[in-house]
């Protein structure tokens, strides 16, 4: 009797199991798609900033994503060119080209505070106007870092009539420091970055041009990326301007007011003829 008892109970248990163990078989993992920050600041900054972003995401969309962080800006402009990332956050310039190379979309960008460079020289140097660089040595980030190198390379070269000697130092943090040292008479940046600085290097360094303003920085998509997930990468971004804490996390990208960018947004870029200035990697 009991082994007639016990034959359909553990018959019915094993198909559960197996069942169960099938369904779990054919279960989905979610897809995993990579976002790339340009670097600006220091790796572990972005890694710092970016992390509590991509863990929003990840809980808010129901995909999984790798954060990649480049060691320069070159190497970044590599990987955006030739399409290896999903998404990427990038300067306004870098868009162009990646929109019309792999056909970028952008989602995000801040919508109040635009994009401008700035040159920055020792308070101590006795260079006060920006024409008495002509001449000199003056730090950039790398060719391509809009508001730090190609704008003011651009506005130096055709709105100014000053010819510059360039050093490529890799980072924002790197062109202050080399200004702070003596290795460079000037340096160029972006508000976003010198603001941030120590206050030994910020302090010891003053402004003394600021560039044209343009459409910041935008957060896009490649067209492979599905335009379902795309859209809730959209909305999710979106949805931490709407609570102190996400604004928070905002203003370490730094994004001061976010909303939907188009790409119609970066067209007085295209008519600026800064493919001249543009140096290929």
């Amino acid at each position: 009797m009991c082994g007639m008892a016990w034959t359909p109970f553990k018959t019915a248990l094993t198909a559960i199991m197996v069942f169960g163990w099938h369904a779990g078989e054919g279960r989905a993992e979610p897809a995993t798609y990579t976002l790339a920050v340009v670097p600006q600041f220091d790796l572990r900054r972005i890694e710092a900033v970016w992390r509590p972003i991509i863990d929003h995401l990840q809980s808010t969309t129901g995909a999984r994503f790798t954060l990649v962080t480049e060691t320069t800006i070159p190497v970044f402009e590599k990987g955006l060119h030739g399409g290896t990332y999903d998404f990427a956050y990038m300067n306004p310039y870098h868009y162009v080209v990646a929109h019309q190379r792999q056909g970028y979309k952008p989602l995000i960008r801040d919508v109040e505070e635009k994009l401008s460079g700035i040159v920055v020289v020792r308070k101590d140097s006795g260079l006060t106007e920006v024409r008495m660089l002509d001449g000199r040595k003056v730090a950039f980030p790398a060719p391509n870092a809009m508001g730090a190198a190609l704008i003011p390379r651009a506005e130096f070269s055709r709105k100014l009539g000053i010819r510059i000697t360039e050093l490529y130092v890799k980072s924002h943090d790197s062109a202050y420091l080399n200004v702070m040292m003596g290795q460079a008479d000037a340096a160029g940046g972006i508000r976003a970055t010198f603001d941030q600085q120590k206050p030994e290097v910020r302090d010891g360094l003053t402004v003394i041009y600021e560039t044209e303003r343009y459409t910041p920085h935008p957060l896009a998509a490649h067209p492979r990326v599905p335009a379902d997930i795309a859209a809730k990468v959209q909305q999710a971004m979106i949805a931490l301007g709407t609570t102190p804490k996400g604004d928070a996390l905002l203003d370490g990208i730094p994004i001061k007011t976010i909303g939907i960018a188009l790409d119609s947004d970066y067209d007085a870029l295209r008519n600026l003829g800064l493919e001249a200035f543009y140096v290929e990697q």
